[in-house]
């Protein structure tokens, strides 16, 4: 729409920057609407201009659009009489009611008087809206507003109907009740709402029982709704106390009351300065929002202004008004948290609107972000902003419409408000100043413990406190609990009720009480438990006293001194924790044997089921052993008591340390009742990170919440806990929860440093096979951020895990003298179906003493079933440590808890070494029960030796491990290693030889090792430790590989930390599981045993390092595999007459090996080697037998015997088989092979190119490839034709013997690069095999240098005789793509910017999946970075082109990596996917960590598109390209090559043919894929070389386009030298005409040029001249004006004529690009005009011009653009003829029989209505067909919308049947003077109507444009181009800057940006400059470049406006990246496309 506020019309129209994806997320189910002109007109009064921001927001029949800048670049905008035009994009709101135009008050002069705004759509321009305001804006004049609100109508001369509201304020009469801050009041009604406006008159307002009135003029609201009133807490006394607020609507008479009677102050009441208040007073409400304000880390970033927030509703329909945020700090790198509640429901938000008053010495302020979170909806959103809002930063705004990210969107637990009154009884004392806790409980569960702060002079004796609050849904509520902590004389506290009022359903529940809670009162009890009361209640629950025993047991210290607390939990909820203070049995309380009675009063628990007892560990002696607890309702007998045993210490430094356990009634087993939850808290790296705070940590489950559990006692005993970088872990058992829904973990704020840095909690359920991840990564800090001390964390992610069960295992020792042992004691138990880890017996108390029993709680691994089976064995040991490590073992019990049943395991043997048999590991196997009292001895069972056959089928790891490149992480300890498979486990190995490393371990190296081991299945996990033992034990694991070549699998286990007792979490050894994305799996490899004989003959042996090579049939090969593993294996291996074995694992080559190739590589001091036979056995499929095959040799291979060859190849001579049979028997068979390979001998001549310095004197290698098999590679060595080898223009013969290589195809060449001259310009290679006579000829002509052409030194030829060639490579402009093109496949091509936070890089694999719609979805696609680059580098900005599904409309982008270690952290800064085939780009700002370690602790990410700005880039076409080089010497080259295509709609840019290694050499064929603009039918092409490079001539014989789109072929043929020598004219370009199904698309013409130079005083010029011709077919290229047919060119009054013959004919010419180069004595030029005759047209065209080109004349341009003179006569009649073709659809019931109608409405008008008749005789309108129909109507211009109808043909009402419609597929129209075509895509239902107002409105979808059109279109045109440099340091350039403009019309051409004596593009300045040339239509694009020169070259550009002065639009090109080599992308030029 347009947007006007009047005055002249001069002026400059703006796009403004709502993005498509915002838009969309605004408003989904609205149209886009493309264009709407905003026309502000200011007034002609003195002082009307305004310096301020200017906003407008329009408000329609179907929503509002966002606040919207109406930016403008001019200096003049808003100036007094100023008419000022604006173009905006935003939804559609339908028909325009309302605007509301204001101003942010900023700038020296903001007062603005506007006159008008007018409102037009532009894509509907008949729809103009008028706006009259003729009032200010003003603080300062007029009644002081700079908001208004304005009414619109269509017609001009309508005056709108403004209502007025009279407001009448009364401040309450209570003392200090005025207030001298600024009031503010919005106004709600059904029709929208007044905004926030200042109550403000000349008098002193709000004094105390003061009326205050005030008239408020505002659009119609209709009835009335609520208000929001408020003050800004300015002044003296801001607090005030607001009676009632009486609104008079004078235009519908009506009087609304308000009544309020409450403080709008922040030191009384609520501390609430803003309320929304209903009519009539009702209650509000009232949705609670949390906002959190995040302020940014950057350099005053903190403001002092009052920060006001806006929220709008899911459709711009609600919003909250304008809400100050008071009490928020705002300083740099804070989180400030406000509870806004409104009373309107508008979550989800489609937008914050966030600003401030831009007062206060620093006002400025940088915004990060906002989170708003929504408890009602359960939905937290993400708003960034990462902007300032100041003035005199960026663009100056104080005021930002933020959109959320929705790829951030969270959801989080509901909750609903609620009101809550506290009835405090009117009775002396009842009142109390203690802090009020409560909890609810419902029969779906309990809330969380609330306290009510007591700040101001709440629970005063006989009042009444209310309080919101918000609960989750619970279910109907049965019980309340209310308490306080103190237990000081004054604290004592009688409450009367407590009543709960659900705001929005007005459910109500009362809970009476009646009762003191007082120390010194009553039962002396501080907390009451209260029964639920109401109409909602079925039942009123009773209040039970329980009587509860302690029993504290008897052994020595079993007394405590510290506070215990009980919780009874039952049926029907719990008491809570309950101190027990009050004892009603004795004094001193929990002595050693004593049973301490206490009662619990409670709401009845029904059945109690556990007891949860614990005490706070404070006091001299804490430590506590408890006994027993026995609990029973007071008044039933003692037989009704239930015993709840324990039995063990509540003791830091006992037992297993827990201080609270949980007990269940004596029969059952609390193993089984309760649930273990392994809880690892990381505490951040930062500086501060640590904490000396108290920490606790509640869970939330599906069943139900735990307690709220301080974490106390560590599992591995850190000393000092939550330190930085540190990794704590805590186990809590207690009841299974079920799934954990969430977590609260905080700290109580105590201590020194109480702040805590929290990085991440995991928490590991084995019994539920779970493992939670919980990242936080935040301060829990009263001083730092938000200042929480406690936060709600919910799960990243959940992984499932082995599930363990539980299992008791009791350790009996024996009760003989010295029994007992100080060793560390390791168990392991065998079941049927598995067995578990290596365990280690030990827990806090003195273990394994004489005559002692140790119980133990095990978890245990288990394999594919739920436990282990029945057990069968175990086996216990110690590792005979300590003082006294003799261990005498009685026998171990094992309680499999689930099967409650108990195995016996009798020993009754010593472990140790100095007696009995000096074991000290025995393997115990289960008995009856009936035998452990008895002497029964076992005999134990060994484990089985492995035999042959089990070594034959054992599995080979070769394990990698990474130490990771940190300071101290290489270890000197032991490393030892277990792997874990599904079936078994290797058992523990140790790492001690190092493939590679002699020192292993050291830091960021990898070592390698083998472990070998029996089928164990799949692999699972690794345990991976050390002994702790040498210097530095320290070790950082980075990772663990393992590779199975027999399983064809390789898997990578990250790690990623610490295995040192001084970090992280202490251990040293770890459990790690396999990266899922990091496993690859390959072919398996099968198992050869290859035996080599060497011969019995004088100096037969080698100490050379033999290899072996397989090849079986079709070419298959294995790789090179040397036989021996090290030099000492050389040393003994391979001795005269010697028989060597080997086992190797090999790629499998099938049935039958065709060949083998062995050799060796020549080291050592006898390396000559004379080989006998070599048999290699292998199995047979089935795996019952084995075949050896027999290859002889008794052949020398030494370089000084025989033929000096050291690489061998063989072939088979005989088979011998062994076959088990069925009955059991071995059959032997020997065979002879048949027909096997021959070994041919092959001659090999080289051909040493003849240029100067082609010679080398380096090493050359050649490996031949048939399609047999290979040679492999093979020096040449000596040249049977020349001594001195590879010399200039020499040829070089050589012999090779090789096993027969069928048809020869490629060869592989390359040379060592040593010796002086290593550099060779190799012609061709000829092979001859002399067994066959076959001849193959391999061209090269390239240099094999690393310092010439492509500085490789080797090349890959291919045979030329044969149709083999290069595989494919596809390749998209400027993109390698290796991937084959399929139907469905199309190109990405994506772009990754890493951020430059500290530690922002990865070296992780990185991919994205492609969405679209219906979960259609790409495969993953790797983005694989190239060779040379080994990371995603801190800011560095990565490329790539992937082929992927076409998923059709994009809806959602994951990206991750396969990182899983805490290391491989990626912080991902933006990402860009650009859609060729349809033309949008997605630009994803990102700014997220990908990292299990920050941010949210996830590693992958789903990125909405609706986070994306959407760019349209223009459609682009794939195209099969074949270029063909021509067959002649030196044909190839390897000089840049560039092509531009010309079809008959426009022509692509120049494009770069990749060269690639081999493309362009002679003879060759070379395809590959290109994107090419939808250009079509294409008509010619240019190709250019730049005639660079060491072979800079090209002999180009065709090029071949395909479109695979619709497989039409287009040829361009040339067959000429591209050359500046070997071309007769010399030229480097050539043209050629495409040729489609054999006729030529573009006629041969010769071009004479007639240039006539002014008669003025000195038109003249000296210097160059040169042009462009444009046409119907594209454009001519640049044409010198050299050779004229005058001796001196240019002359004053002269004709210069130029002919040009060999060209293409452009058909009809358009326009002339002329320039030249300002060089000669006097270079300026005054050109008359310029005539282009046509031969083959035979027609003259006249490009007049009449202007200087020159430096100092006119405008100072040297380059000028003519339009065609022929073209003036195209003027456009008032009439014209409009064809219109509809298409119906071919769905069924698609057709109609009556008539349709329709209205077009242009640019210029709007049409009557057409008629399109259906009849019986033609039909029209039937299912699939196209009609076509006339009309003469007036020229409506372009054409933006029509409107289609459906009527009967009779034209009566009652033949409007409602369930007709018309289903029409297309609408085209054609406007036949032009021709221009334009395209409306319906694909919609019309119904039968008799009403002419019901029709549908379709928006144009596409145009095409006739050249006729396009040219009438070019004038002369001035674009204004402003440039502005960014603000970063180092941000400008010294460099010569260059732009090139790109519209539907055209390019400018290339233009140099300079001003002369200027210092231009300096940092943070805006320059601009005037480019004149032919109007180019609608901009497309810019591109903007420099040449790198300069002292400082790198250019930070922050973006590109360019205003067409003829039309005043201004499009805006955002670009906000750096032109700079050595940052980002180092790209110095950038293609920027027009954000709106």
């Amino acid at each position: 729409m347009t947007i006007m506020c009047s005055l002249k019309p001069k002026g400059a129209i703006r796009m403004v920057g709502l993005t498509i994806g915002k838009v969309l997320n605004f408003l989904q189910f609205l149209l886009y609407r493309p264009n709407q002109d905003v026309v502000t007109v200011t007034g002609d009064v003195r002082g009307a201009g305004t310096d301020a921001n200017v906003f407008v927001t329009l408000f329609g029949e179907f929503g509002i659009t966002p606040k919207t800048h109406l930016t403008s670049k001019s200096s003049t905008a808003f100036e007094r009489s100023k008419t000022d035009v604006f173009r905006v994009k935003t939804n559609n709101v339908g028909q325009i009611k309302k605007i509301r135009i204001e101003h942010d008050n900023t700038g020296l002069n903001a007062g603005w008087f506007l006159d008008r705004v007018i409102v037009t759509d532009m894509n509907r321009p008949h729809l103009r809206f008028y706006f009259p305001c003729n009032n200010w804006l003003s603080k300062e004049d007029g009644d002081g507003l700079y908001v208004r609100d304005l009414i619109g109508s269509l017609n001009p001369m309508d005056v709108p109907k403004i209502n007025k509201y009279v407001v009448r304020v009364f401040t309450g009469e209570v003392s200090g009740s005025g207030t001298d801050a600024d009031v503010f009041i919005n106004i709600f009604g059904e029709k929208g709402d007044t905004g926030v406006r200042k109550l403000d008159n000349d008098n002193d307002n709000f004094e105390k029982g003061a009326e205050d009135k005030f008239t408020l003029d505002a659009p119609n609201l209709g009835r009335l709704r609520k208000i929001n009133i408020g003050h800004n807490n300015k002044g003296g006394s801001a607090g005030w106390f607001l009676a009632k607020v009486i609104i008079e609507d004078i235009g519908n008479k009506c009087v609304y009351q308000f009544p309020v009677g409450r403080w709008f102050a922040l030191d009384e009441d609520d501390g609430k300065i803003q309320r929304d208040i209903l009519v009539g007073g009702t209650e509000a409400t009232g949705i609670v929002y949390n906002v959190a304000v995040v302020t940014g880390d950057i350099r005053g970033a903190g403001t002092n202004s009052k920060i006001h927030v806006i929220l709008h509703g899911s459709k711009g329909l609600k919003n909250s008004g304008k809400i100050f945020l008071e009490g928020g700090e705002f300083e740099r790198a804070r989180t400030d948290l406000f509870n806004v509640e409104i009373a309107a429901l508008l979550s989800p938000l489609s937008r914050v609107s966030i600003g401030h008053d831009n007062c206060g010495v620093s006002s400025g302020w940088f915004c990060e972000k906002v989170v708003v979170y929504c408890p009602f909806t359960g939905i937290e959103q993400t708003f960034p902003c990462g902007k300032w809002l100041d003035e005199d930063e960026g663009d100056g705004l104080i005021e930002r419409e933020l959109y959320e990210m929705v790829s951030l969107r969270q959801r989080r637990l509901k909750k609903s408000p609620w009101s809550l009154w506290i009835w405090t009884s009117d009775i002396k004392n009842a009142g109390t100043d203690a802090t009020i806790f409560f909890q609810i409980y419902g029969d779906k569960g309990k809330s969380d413990e609330m306290k009510l702060d007591n700040n101001s002079d709440n629970f005063e004796t006989g009042q009444t406190d209310k309080f919101m609050i918000e609960l989750p849904d619970l279910g109907t509520f049965y019980k309340l609990r209310i308490w306080h902590e103190k237990r000081n004389p004054f604290a004592g506290w009688h409450l009367n009720k407590v009543t709960l009022l659900k705001t929005l359903t007005k459910e109500k529940y009362t809970f009476n009480c009646g009762r003191w809670l007082d120390i010194n009162e009553d039962d002396n009890e501080i907390v009451r438990e209260l029964p639920a009361e109401g109409s909602l209640v079925t039942e009123v629950m009773p209040v039970i006293k329980y009587r509860v025993t302690v029993c504290t047991g008897t052994v020595s210290g079993s007394g405590t001194d510290a506070n215990v607390f009980v919780c009874l939990i039952g049926d029907q909820g719990d008491t809570g924790d309950r101190v027990l203070y009050n004892c009603i049995n004795t004094v001193n309380k929990f002595e050693k044997g004593n049973a301490d009675e206490f009662f619990v009063e409670a709401v009845t628990l029904k059945q109690v089921r556990r007891v949860r007892i614990g005490h706070d560990g404070k006091g001299g002696s804490s430590g506590w052993y408890l006994a027993k607890v026995i609990v029973r309702e007071e008044g039933q007998p003692e037989s009704e008591a239930v015993e709840f045993p324990c039995y063990r210490w509540l003791d830091k430094n006992e037992d297993d340390g827990q201080i609270v356990r949980e007990l269940v009634p004596a029969g059952e087993s609390p193993m089984l009742k309760n649930v273990s939850y392994h809880i690892s808290v990381k505490t951040g790296d930062i500086p501060g990170a640590s904490s000396d705070s108290k920490v606790f940590i509640k869970l939330y489950g599906e069943k139900a919440d735990s307690s709220k559990e301080t974490l106390l006692v560590s599992d591995n005993d850190l000393g000092n806990y939550f330190e930085r970088g540190r990794v704590d872990e805590f186990t809590i058992d207690t009841m299974d929860i079920g799934k954990i829904n969430r977590i609260l973990i905080g700290h109580d704020n105590v201590g020194l440093r109480s702040g805590w840095f929290l990085a991440s909690v995991q928490i590991t359920v084995p019994v539920q096979g779970r493992q939670y991840m919980f990242p936080c990564n935040r301060w829990l800090d009263k001083d730092e951020a938000d200042g929480r001390v406690e936060v709600e964390v919910y799960p990243s992610e959940v992984l499932p895990i082995e599930k363990l069960i539980n299992y008791e295992v009791s350790v009996v020792t024996g009760d003989v003298r010295a029994a007992g042992t100080n060793a560390k004691v390791f168990m392991q138990i065998y079941g049927e179906t598995g067995k578990t880890e290596l365990i280690i017996l030990e827990n806090r108390s003195n273990n394994f003493e004489r005559g002692a029993t140790d119980i133990f709680k095990v978890d245990v691994f288990t394999i594919k079933a739920i436990d282990l089976g029945e057990l069968k064995k175990l086996r216990i040991r110690h590792d005979n440590t300590g003082a006294s490590p003799s261990w005498f073992l009685e026998r171990v019990e094992i309680v499999d808890l689930k099967e409650s049943t108990t195995y016996y395991f009798p020993c009754q043997r010593w472990l140790a070494v100095e007696e009995d048999d000096g074991q000290i590991v025995r393997e115990l196997v289960p008995v009856d029960e009936a035998f452990v009292k008895k002497d029964a001895e076992n005999d134990g069972q060994s484990l089985a030796t492995l035999g042959l056959e089990q070594k034959a089928k054992s599995t080979t790891y070769n394990v990698k491990v990474k130490t990771g490149d940190k300071k101290n992480a290489g270890t000197d300890a032991n490393v030892f290693i277990t792997l874990y498979g599904s079936k078994d486990d290797t058992g523990m190995a140790s790492l001690k030889s190092s493939k590679i490393n002699k020192n292993k371990f050291e830091r960021g190296k990898v070592d390698d090792f083998t472990v070998e081991s029996v089928d164990i299945g799949d692999l699972k996990k690794i345990k991976i430790g050390h002994d702790n033992k040498g210097n530095s034990t320290g070790w950082f694991l980075e990772w663990v590989e393992i590779d199975a070549p027999s399983l064809g699998q390789c898997l990578k286990f990250p790690c990623g930390r610490w295995l040192d007792k001084s970090e992280d979490d202490g251990a040293i050894e770890r459990i790690i599981f396999p990266a899922e994305l990091q496993t690859t799996e390959y072919i398996p490899f099968v198992p050869y045993e290859i035996t080599v004989y060497t011969s019995d003959i004088f100096g037969a042996g080698t100490d050379a390092d033999v290899f072996i090579v397989l090849y079986g049939s079709d070419g298959i090969c294995t790789q090179q595999k040397s036989l021996c593993l090290n030099k000492r294996e050389q040393r003994m291996y391979f001795e005269r007459n010697s028989v060597n074995q080997f086992i190797v694992e090999l790629e499998d080559v099938g049935d039958i090996i065709e060949k083998i190739r062995i050799g060796h590589k020549g080291g050592g001091l006898n390396s000559g080697w004379h080989l006998d036979r070599v048999a290699i056995r292998r199995l047979l499929p089935n795996g019952k037998g084995s075949e050896t095959v027999t290859f002889p040799c008794e052949r020398w291979l030494a370089k000084s015997e025989d033929d000096g060859e050291i690489i061998r190849e063989l072939v088979p001579s005989d088979i011998f088989t062994e076959k088990l049979m069925k009955d059991g028997t071995l059959k032997q068979i020997e065979e002879e092979v048949d027909d096997p390979l021959e070994v041919h001998t092959y001659k090999i001549s080289v051909f040493t190119g003849d240029i100067y310095g082609a010679g080398t004197d380096a090493n050359v290698f050649l490996n031949i490839y048939g399609d047999l098999g290979d040679t492999g590679e093979r020096k040449l060595s000596k040249s049977e034709t020349n001594f001195n080898k590879f010399e200039r223009g020499q040829e070089d013969t050589f012999t090779i013997q090789a096993v027969d290589l069928g048809i020869l195809y490629k060869i592989k060449i390359r040379h060592d690069n040593s010796m002086f001259s290593p550099d060779w310009f190799l012609e061709k290679v000829e092979i001859l095999d002399e067994t066959t006579e076959e001849s193959f000829v391999f061209l090269c002509e390239r240099w094999l240098s690393k310092k010439k052409e492509d500085k490789k030194t080797d090349r890959t030829l291919y045979e030329q005789a044969s149709n083999a060639s290069p595989p494919r490579m596809f390749m998209c402009v400027g993109f390698l793509v290796t991937k084959p093109l399929f139907v469905a496949v199309i190109p990405y091509h994506i772009t990754v910017t890493t951020g430059t936070e500290y530690d922002s890089s990865t070296d992780s694999r990185v991919y994205l999946i492609i969405m679209g719609p219906q979960k259609v979805q790409t495969e993953r696609l790797w983005l694989d970075l190239p060779e040379g680059k080994d990371e995603f580098a801190d800011g560095s900005v990565e490329k790539f082109s992937v082929w992927g599904l076409d998923v059709g409309e994009i809806k959602k982008v994951e990206v991750g990596h396969d990182g899983a270690t805490p290391e491989s952290c990626w912080l991902v800064e933006e990402i860009t996917i650009v859609v060729p085939t349809k033309g949008v780009m997605y630009n994803f700002v990102c700014k997220c960590w990908l990292a299990r370690d920050k941010g949210d602790g996830l590693t992958s990410r789903i990125l909405n598109i609706l986070d994306a700005d959407c760019v349209n880039v223009g459609l682009k076409i794939l195209y099969e390209v074949t270029v063909v080089t021509g067959d002649i010497e030196s044909g190839g080259t390897d000089a840049s090559i560039f092509m531009t295509v010309f079809g008959s709609n426009g022509n692509t840019e120049e494009m770069q043919l990749e060269k690639n290694g081999d493309r362009f050499e002679r003879g060759q064929e070379d395809s590959f894929i290109m994107e090419i603009a939808d250009i079509a039918p294409l008509r010619k092409m240019r190709i250019r070389s730049d005639g660079k490079g060491t072979r800079p001539h090209w002999f180009l014989e065709r090029i071949i386009l395909k479109n695979l789109t619709n497989q039409e072929v287009a040829t361009f043929t040339y067959g000429e030298w591209l050359s500046k020598l070997k071309n007769d004219k010399g030229s480097l370009v050539c043209e050629m005409p495409a040729v489609i199904n054999d006729e030529q698309m573009m006629e041969d013409t010769t071009y004479t040029l007639q240039v006539k130079t002014s008669d003025v005083g000195g038109a003249g010029t000296d210097a160059n001249v040169s042009l462009i011709l444009f046409g119907e077919y594209g454009d001519s290229g640049t044409l010198a004006l050299k050779e004229s047919n005058k001796s001196n060119k240019f002359e004053r009054n002269q004709m210069d004529e130029f002919n040009f013959s060999d060209m293409l004919s452009l058909g009809d010419l358009c326009k002339v690009r002329i320039w030249h180069d300002n060089k000669g004595i006097a270079p300026g030029w005054h050109l008359e005009y310029i005539d282009v005759i046509d031969s083959a047209m035979d027609k003259t065209f006249r490009f007049q011009c009449d202007r200087w080109l020159a430096k100092g004349e006119d405008d100072g341009q040297l380059i000028r653009e003519l339009a065609c003179a022929n073209n003036d006569i195209l003027e456009l009649k008032e009439r014209t003829t409009y064809e219109i073709a509809t298409v119906t659809s071919d769905r069924e019931d698609a057709e109609t029989k009556e008539n349709i109608w329709i209205i077009l409405e242009g640019k210029m008008g709007r049409s009557k209505e057409f008629l399109m008749e259906n009849s019986s005789k033609k039909r029209r309108f039937e299912r699939g067909a196209t009609d076509t129909f006339q009309f003469s109507s007036k020229n409506v211009g372009d054409i933006a919308a029509i409107c289609v109808g459906h009527c009967p043909k009779d034209g009566k009402k009652s033949s409007a049947k409602a369930d007709v419609f018309w289903h029409v597929q297309e609408i085209i129209i054609t406007e036949m003077e032009l021709c221009n075509k334009y395209f409306f895509r319906c694909n919609v239902k019309i119904p039968l109507r008799y009403k002419r107002r019901d029709y549908k409105v379709f928006e144009c979808a596409k145009v095409t444009e006739s050249f006729a059109s396009k040219a009438r279109s070019l004038v002369p045109v001035k674009y204004e181009t402003i440039v502005v440099t960014g603000f970063e340091k180092g941000a400008g350039t010294d460099a010569n800057v260059f732009i090139t403009i790109f519209g539907l019309n055209g390019d400018s051409g290339k233009r140099a940006l300079k001003q002369k004596f200027r210092n231009l593009f300096e940092r943070g300045k805006t320059n601009r400059f005037y480019l004149e040339t032919l109007d180019m239509g609608e901009l497309k694009k810019v591109r903007i470049e420099h040449d790198n020169s300069g002292l400082a070259p790198g250019w930070l550009v922050e973006r590109v406006e360019i205003t067409n002065s003829a039309t005043g639009v201004t499009t805006i090109f955002p670009c906000g990246k750096w032109l700079d080599e050595n940052r980002g992308d180092g790209l110095i030029w950038r293609e920027l496309f027009p954000r709106y």
